[in-house]
């Protein structure tokens, strides 16, 4: 069984092999800077369960999921997914409810088309230029999605599950976070860990690596609002090779993109002023998936082979303790939940314990609750006699 948590100190090692195996800002291969995202992560999730985080805090805000976020008010959510038979860490996601702010902007790079026309030549040119874009209004950000890569492909969608049960987190915290969700995609890379948009652009004003930067946005990006250019950069001027990754993903992150397009996330043309890579944004209430979640009461357990449809399925005690699970299910007459012994186990629920459930297909539960009350209800009337 694969069960998803908030993330433990235990896991930082496997982290760091995580964090090694890709070029994630807020994944960096730094077992110091995941520790303190670890801790960070675990209060928050506390705060979560008591509801502390509700209340009015100081609107300071970070600009990523790094050492700022730690050392802020901005909650921050790292989940784990486990292998429950070995205890293992397999992947991991996260969760940043508010990102940047009014003293300290999110930097993107907005691509604008720009016609030029002369008169005596009779003809034009179009050319796109990269426009430095901040944007103050402090979107909620997932990301960190990272799958050990034997399991992708996995039949039980183990990526699938890391990536949605953020926006079944949110749908279940829906006041800990922004009407607006913001995911930056990384592009391709080099195989020696180099981004040639970076070499192309962002070296020329920042005297870093593309790893330096990396790095160094784990404390501050204070540098990047200094350094970059507000002048228009024609993309035209760039080698071939950087303009081809502007606004792409790297292969292993096309089914994150297109998963995310199909739940509602639009490109923009807002693009990463570090690697080049597309920023997707959605409205936080149109994605089905945050709709579709509701919590309900366990009702009991109920045989696997009497649970016809699926859904993720979760609980959060009150010392901030996140397990979730992929599971069959159905509702009593009640509308009230049932699920598999094993599922309640694992959960650490019992008869009465409030579910957070997201059903994996289009139909809202309450709509098939309704209709199993109207059943029921025509079912006695005609016992009885009465006409519908």
């Amino acid at each position: 069984m694969y069960l998803i948590r908030r993330a433990k100190l235990e896991d930082a090692s496997t982290l760091l092999k995580l964090g090694k195996m890709v070029h994630f800002i807020n994944l960096p291969p730094d077992k110091d800077i995941i520790t303190q995202k670890i801790i960070h992560s675990r209060d928050c999730f506390i705060r979560a369960a008591s509801g502390a985080s509700r209340r009015r805090r100081s609107r300071s805000q970070t600009s990523g999921m790094g050492l700022a976020a730690a050392t802020s008010g901005v909650d921050m959510f790292m989940f784990v997914l486990e292998d429950t038979e070995t205890g293992n860490c397999l992947g991991t996601s996260q969760l940043l409810a508010q990102m940047g702010g009014k003293d300290n902007p999110n930097i993107a790079f907005k691509l604008v088309r720009r016609e030029f026309f002369s008169t005596s030549l009779k003809t034009g040119t179009t050319q796109i230029v990269a426009r430095y874009h901040e944007d103050d209004s402090a979107p909620t950000e997932i990301g960190g999605l990272i799958l050990q890569p034997s399991l992708r492909g996995h039949k039980e969608r183990l990526g699938y599950f890391l990536s949605v049960i953020r926006f079944h987190f949110i749908a279940l915290h829906r006041g800990l976070f922004r009407d607006r969700i913001l995911a930056e995609m990384m592009a391709p890379i080099t195989p020696d860990g180099q981004n040639l948009f970076w070499e192309a652009v962002g070296r020329r004003f920042i005297p870093l690596s593309y790893d330096e930067a990396d790095r160094f946005c784990q404390y501050s990006r204070e540098f990047m609002t200094s350094l970059l250019p507000r002048e228009d950069i024609y993309l035209s001027l760039l080698p071939a090779t950087a303009r081809a990754v502007i606004g792409q993903v790297n292969k292993e992150t096309v089914p994150a993109r297109r998963m995310l397009e199909r739940l509602g996330f639009e490109y923009k043309d807002f693009i990463d002023p570090f690697d080049g890579g597309p920023h997707l944004e959605a409205h936080t209430d149109d994605i089905t998936l945050v709709r579709l979640t509701e919590t309900r009461p366990l009702a009991g357990t109920a045989a696997q082979s009497q649970c016809r449809r699926r859904a993720i399925v979760s609980t959060l005690d009150s010392d901030g303790e996140f397990r979730a699970l992929q599971s069959p299910f159905r509702l009593d007459s009640r509308g009230r939940l049932l699920l598999p012994r094993t599922v309640v186990d694992s959960l650490h629920a019992e008869e009465g314990t409030p579910v957070g459930i997201t059903p994996l297909d289009d139909t809202p539960i309450s709509a098939v609750s309704r209709r199993t009350r109207s059943r029921k209800k025509t079912g006695n009337s005609a016992k009885r006699g009465v006409r519908a």
